[in-house]
């Protein structure tokens, strides 16, 4: 995987793209729904601001996250539910405040681990380079929720890299949303970059194949287009498999999107 001060100058790219999505909009548009059912573009920002102080709570006061993450015990979605609650109670300008000021805070604290030591998470500790890359999943995915709320296209950059590489490392996460048992041989992913360039990861020899543009393959595995708007191709009865239910976030996968959901905006 990418070296970490590389993932964390691209987070911080993403945590300002983000930001400059809504860092103009009126308070009704804040109020936009998005495509997440039931979440504003208030909602979206505040999901992110609590995941960013997750994050820096997991590498700077790993004790204080011990206490956030016990305090929701089993019931985790009814803490993202309570986190909304405490973030979007803010006026947007304040909560945009705290969503820039958070994210900065846990790129800091990320880049502040130690070598070689891993920080606490919601199941397994992580490495602090997979952490980041799975705050540019997060970004992404509820960057896409906000866009497609606002009518506006984001232009896709090479900082997706971090992102497919998380994808691939999580790839069994679709399974267990599913209830099924992965299969044992690892895939291949060779994907097109926004820049033209060639990304590979896996065995070059591996029967499943999965390729295409690695913004398509961003969109399928955070689940905010369906398969079919997408130009991804699989190769083998597993990976064919996979592409219905990928998916780069642990826990239940959701409604997804619907076929043509977003024809208009993505032309």
């Amino acid at each position: 995987m990418t070296a970490l001060n590389d993932v964390l100058k691209d987070l911080a790219a993403d945590i300002d793209e983000v930001a400059a999505l809504v860092a103009d909009l009126d308070d009704a548009a804040w109020n936009t729904a998005t495509p997440a059912p039931g979440w504003n573009v208030a909602d979206q920002i505040a999901h992110l601001t609590f995941i960013f102080e997750l994050a820096r709570s997991a590498a700077a006061e790993p004790e204080k996250f011990k206490a956030i993450t016990a305090s929701a015990g089993a019931d985790f979605d009814g803490a993202v539910d309570a986190a909304l609650k405490q973030f979007n109670a803010f006026p947007p300008p304040q909560l945009l405040a705290r969503f820039r000021a958070l994210g900065e805070a846990s790129v800091d604290a990320l880049g502040s681990v130690p070598e070689g030591q891993v920080v606490p998470w919601l199941v397994n500790p992580l490495p602090p380079v997979v952490l980041a890359c799975a705050g540019i999943m997060e970004l992404f995915g509820h960057g896409q929720d906000i866009a497609d709320a606002l009518g506006v296209r984001r232009e896709p950059t090479d900082r997706l890299l971090h992102l497919v590489n998380f994808a691939a490392l999580t790839r069994d996460f679709g399974y267990e949303a599913h209830g099924l048992t992965p299969p044992a041989a690892q895939f291949r992913y060779e994907l097109t970059a926004p820049s033209g360039a060639e990304w590979t990861v896996g065995p070059e020899d591996a029967d499943q194949v999965i390729s295409g543009p690695a913004h398509d393959f961003c969109l399928l595995v955070t689940r905010r287009r369906h398969r079919d708007d997408l130009a991804l191709k699989a190769t083998g009865a597993d990976a064919e498999q996979w592409l219905d239910i990928a998916q780069a976030y642990r826990g239940p996968h959701g409604e997804g999107r619907t076929p043509g959901q977003f024809a208009d905006t993505d032309r």
